[in-house]
């Protein structure tokens, strides 16, 4: 259970390098916090609660770093006095470093993924550090006990047998309505959201349009019915040259809070 000095970071990581296929989620943190505080909206979660302005919550920018892996070594020092980091990438490379990080202040604590790609690839275009790639490096790493996968409608051989090979719950999108009420987080729980978990019709801003995705609300009723004290959390591929009339960035401002919401609660 968290504590009454719990301090939960906001912090972006801009950076794309690893990207595939368009560039442009390196913007995406400022673009996230401009839509958050434009006076479109306010905030306040569904739920009644207003993180932003929570006495326990604090942005601290955008993070610099050397390089790649320098990222591990700048999320540690946000973690190292108590906080609980709230990132926005960037893309979904930047998982396995804070992830680095966050194995070194929590000892067991799982994952849970919203995504339309497993991200599980051995590597990716030559590159083992893809943002096609950082959860078999966590697993294979062994820096959780548990990784759960929703959303997911790419799979290839490749990747169902690492699915197998690692032990991964998954919950694809075709099966979302009838399974997602049994998933269950015994542990504390870090969430890795990846706007393109939702349907395109939803999140056009993202690099990867995978049609046939989560609706908002799905994701919504999924975070808002977490019952695991949720330790940590990035929000990534988020990339505003692909967007329409910043539809997109809303809704990522809009997950920041709820995700926000729940990582305060109890303190």
């Amino acid at each position: 259970m968290q504590n009454n000095n719990t301090i939960v970071t906001l912090l972006g990581i801009p950076f794309d390098p690893h990207s595939s296929f368009l560039q442009g989620p390196a913007l995406a943190p400022d673009r996230i916090r401009q839509t958050l505080h434009n006076g479109a909206g306010n905030y306040w979660t569904e739920n009644t609660d207003n993180p932003i302005e929570h006495e326990h919550f604090q942005d601290i920018g955008n993070i610099e770093f050397d390089n790649y892996l320098d990222i591990e070594r700048r999320m540690a020092k946000v973690l190292t006095n108590g906080s609980k980091a709230l990132t926005l990438g960037g893309d979904h490379s930047i998982t396995y470093p804070i992830i680095r990080a966050y194995q070194q202040f929590f000892d067991d604590f799982e994952i849970l993924q919203i995504d339309a790609h497993g991200d599980l690839y051995d590597e990716f275009e030559g590159n083992r550090y893809s943002h096609a790639c950082p959860f078999a490096r966590i697993m294979e790493e062994k820096l959780v006990g548990k990784l759960t996968q929703v959303g997911i409608r790419t799979f290839n051989p490749h990747q169902r047998e690492q699915v197998a090979r690692f032990d991964i719950s998954v919950v694809e999108a075709k099966d979302f309505e009838e399974k997602w009420k049994s998933l269950s987080f015994e542990k504390p729980l870090y969430i890795s959201l990846d706007l393109d978990g939702l349907d395109p019709a939803f999140a056009p801003g993202v690099s990867h349009h995978e049609p046939g995705g989560l609706t908002t609300r799905e994701v919504l009723r999924l975070i808002q019915n977490i019952n695991a004290p949720v330790i940590g959390a990035d929000i990534v591929e988020y990339n505003p040259h692909r967007d329409i009339s910043d539809m997109t960035a809303a809704l990522a401002a809009k997950l920041l809070k709820e995700i926000a919401g729940k990582m305060l609660a109890g303190c």
